[in-house]
């Protein structure tokens, strides 16, 4: 599944620029160092935009391209930003036979967003994951670290109900 890339604007912080730059610095003259900076990067701005990979890109003296696909590669790495609520649909071989799917397309309607995107307000956003060893409770969705279990389609404007404050 590709990583979708965040359609919302950047805002980071001068804070938060100066921070990764405080760490690319002591990390610069280690190329092997790259995943532990965009780690770190991630910490701070919460997923990895475009003008955070250049950021690394040219603290550590790489190509965009690299800092790119080590981003796209690893699963750690979000390129789009984190709602406050995250909601995450487990569309493991369990969860997807008894209607994980539907459920995915009912979050997508109700929040108008697809999957790896983020509500324009920063409140929600959607992922889809694989098993989260919660099989007996299919399908399965969480929101942060509540767990919703055999659940039907009709259940989904009532658990988002929930996180509308």
């Amino acid at each position: 599944m590709q990583k979708k890339i965040s359609k919302l604007p950047f805002k980071g912080t001068a804070e938060q620029e100066a921070e990764l730059k405080a760490f690319i610095a002591e990390n610069k003259d280690d190329k092997s160092k790259l995943m532990a900076v965009m780690q770190q990067a991630q910490e701070i701005y919460g997923y990895l935009p475009m003008e955070v990979q250049q950021m690394i890109a040219d603290g550590m003296d790489v190509p965009l391209e690299k800092v790119y696909g080590v981003a796209t590669f690893y699963a750690q790495f979000s390129l789009s930003p984190k709602g406050k609520y995250n909601v995450s649909v487990c569309l493991g071989t369990a969860c997807y036979v008894k209607g994980a799917g539907e459920l995915m397309d009912k979050l997508s309607e109700v929040l108008g967003i697809g999957a790896d995107e983020c509500t324009e307000d920063g409140k929600f956003s959607l992922t889809a994951c694989r098993c989260i060893g919660a099989c007996g409770l299919a399908p399965v969705l969480t929101v942060n670290d509540d767990v919703y279990g055999r659940l039907v389609v009709d259940d989904i404007p009532g658990i988002i109900a929930k996180y509308q404050d």
